[in-house]
């Protein structure tokens, strides 16, 4: 069953992100309508009707406000809710610009929306220009200030909420383009019908007619609304020094409490209950990847607990969904949704280099599991005896023309390189597809190395190499797949018993002078009939039951079903 802080963490999580999109969309809206300004003042006027038709109908204005009163409230909230401020640079930039926004905004609410709703004035864009250009420039700065940094904190909070959505990364450059597009043009816009009202505003006439159409506050009312202002500018301040206040008054009564964190190293940290292991990691500097900020979106942030887990509430479904979707066992938990009551020892399982990659590949295969794969494995034949004819450079050029061609060959069908050996290359298919599909691709990519060889080859007898000759295994079944090694040679890569026979059917191809051996458990998974060639049963090291395995001359000729299909 959920626990009420985890309920309360899925709602505010899900109240930021609804009144954050209301207020992003106002915040677009209103940069079209400045951007027309570069048709003509007119132009701008007229958007300007459309504009209010959405925000000043009492569904808008419901809308509007309320998420602009609940988002700040949120960010509060996130204050006092935080036990250590210390955070990744981006979402302190994002918190700090969204406390920035309410003290630089509220003059301008006042001066328009409410001296619309108190004083009946009607600010149209030609008044508001005159005002912000001719009468007070230095608020036009402000103006300025006020929407840069609400459209820096709205465009931060969009990246961090859509980067881990598989289409976004094909979206990117479109969005960088509509970042700085967008506001350019709407300052443009600006400043070039702010030039037009000032031109207009010589005409004393035309400025009579203008003040005539918006009509003024009178002193009561402008005295009204000066209250307004410097009512809600103080009461802005002293939520704000309020909550500081409280979070310290909570820390200062917690501390007789506290729950100590063991990380791997043995270091130990003293925190307050109610505190994430995220914060904990913080306070104790720590290094723990958090891509999204510790918003539960992502999964970078994952520990493994070796003890006290039974003692923790159970994942909300956020969090449940999250682990679901990277198949985590039990012992591992989101560390910015974990809140423990009791003495912990975790480990982070992803390191903080490796957490924008982990991010970006949500299904990564840090935990292992054991799945169907279909495993390849490709060498050269006598190429120590060519290698011994060329200078070392040009052995080392040689083998990478070689790696290329089969590289190319492997990816071309969506499979895996796991890695080059020598002069040897091992590559996996099927781990995020069916067994079926992973056999075809691996048929297919035996092809392709073939044809890419023979084209190498072609290349090399016209320097005089002599043709290099591959002998490639292919096999089929249960393997343990998951990131293994360490630093920078992690990898996704597969252990097991067919890793074994893959490798060992690519020794059979001296002993059946062919190019392909291939096992019977691969044919039929891929669903082909039985290629036109020489079978045999052969006895495998480390197997009891013969294994039944085709020996192909020329991995050219094999014939796929299915093989215009998209990698």
């Amino acid at each position: 069953m959920t626990d009420r802080p985890a309920r309360t963490s899925q709602i505010v999580s899900r109240l930021r992100l609804a009144t954050g999109l209301v207020l992003f969309l106002f915040l677009l809206t209103h940069f079209v309508n400045h951007a027309l300004g570069l048709v003509s003042l007119e132009a701008m006027e007229q958007g300007r009707r459309l504009f209010l038709v959405l925000w000043r109908n009492p569904v808008g204005t419901l809308a509007l406000y309320g998420s602009l009163l609940i988002h700040f409230g949120l960010a509060l909230w996130s204050v006092f809710r935080r036990h250590t401020l210390r955070m990744a640079g981006w979402e302190a930039a994002q918190l700090l610009l969204g406390l920035l926004i309410p003290p630089l905004l509220i003059g301008h609410v006042v001066g328009t929306r409410l001296g619309y709703e108190i004083a009946g004035t009607d600010p149209t864009y030609p008044w508001v220009l005159y005002v912000l250009w001719v009468v007070d420039p230095f608020n036009t700065v402000r103006q300025l200030a006020v929407f840069s940094v609400a459209w820096i904190h709205g465009c931060i909070g969009l990246h961090f909420w859509l980067r881990f959505r598989p289409w976004y990364r094909s979206y990117l450059p479109l969005s960088y383009a509509a970042v700085l597009l967008v506001p350019t043009l709407a300052v443009l816009g600006f400043v070039q019908s702010a030039q037009t009202v000032a031109g207009y505003a010589a005409d004393s006439e035309w400025l009579a007619s203008l003040v005539a159409r918006v009509g003024t506050a009178g002193p009561a009312q402008a005295a009204t609304l000066g209250g307004i202002k410097d009512g809600l500018t103080a009461g802005f301040w002293l939520l704000l020094g309020g909550t500081l206040l409280a979070r310290a008054i909570r820390d200062g009564v917690q501390r007789r409490r506290t729950i100590a964190i063991t990380y791997p190293t043995g270091r130990r940290v003293a925190v307050q209950p109610g505190t994430t292991i995220l914060e904990a990691s913080r306070m104790l500097e720590f290094p723990h990847a958090a891509v999204c900020g510790g918003r539960g979106r992502c999964s970078t942030c994952r520990m493994r607990v070796s003890a006290g887990l039974e003692s923790l509430p159970p994942p909300d479904q956020q969090e449940q969904d999250v682990l679901k979707r990277i198949g985590a066992p039990p012992n591992v938990r989101l560390a910015c949704q974990t809140r423990p009551s009791a003495a912990l020892t975790v480990m982070p399982l992803v390191l903080p280099a490796e957490g924008l990659r982990a991010a970006a590949s949500p299904e990564m295969l840090g935990y292992g599991h054991e799945g169907e794969v279909a495993v390849l494995f490709a060498d050269l034949r006598s190429f120590t005896r060519i290698s011994e004819q060329q200078l070392p450079y040009d052995v080392v050029f040689l083998l990478n023309r070689y790696f290329d061609a089969m590289g190319a060959a492997i990816e071309s069908v969506d499979g895996h390189i796991d890695k080059f050996i020598g002069d040897g290359v091992m590559a996996v298919f099927g781990i995020r597809r069916p067994i079926g599909e992973a056999c075809r691709r691996a048929l297919a990519a035996a092809r392709a190395m073939s044809e890419n060889l023979q084209q190498l080859n072609e290349h090399l007898g016209l320097e005089g190499i002599e043709p290099l000759r591959i002998g490639i295994g292919l096999h089929a079944g249960p393997a343990i797949v998951g990131e293994m090694g360490y630093g920078s040679a992690v990898s996704v890569t597969a252990i097991g018993d067919t890793v074994n026979t893959a490798s060992r059917l690519e020794a059979l191809t001296k002993e059946y002078e062919c190019q392909l051996v291939v096992s019977e458990t691969v044919v039929r998974n891929a669903g082909i009939a039985s290629p036109a060639c020489d079978s045999h049963n052969v006895v495998i090291r480390g197997r009891r039951e013969p294994l039944t395995v085709y020996a192909v001359a020329d991995a050219r000729e094999l014939s796929l079903p299915g093989e215009n299909e998209k990698a």
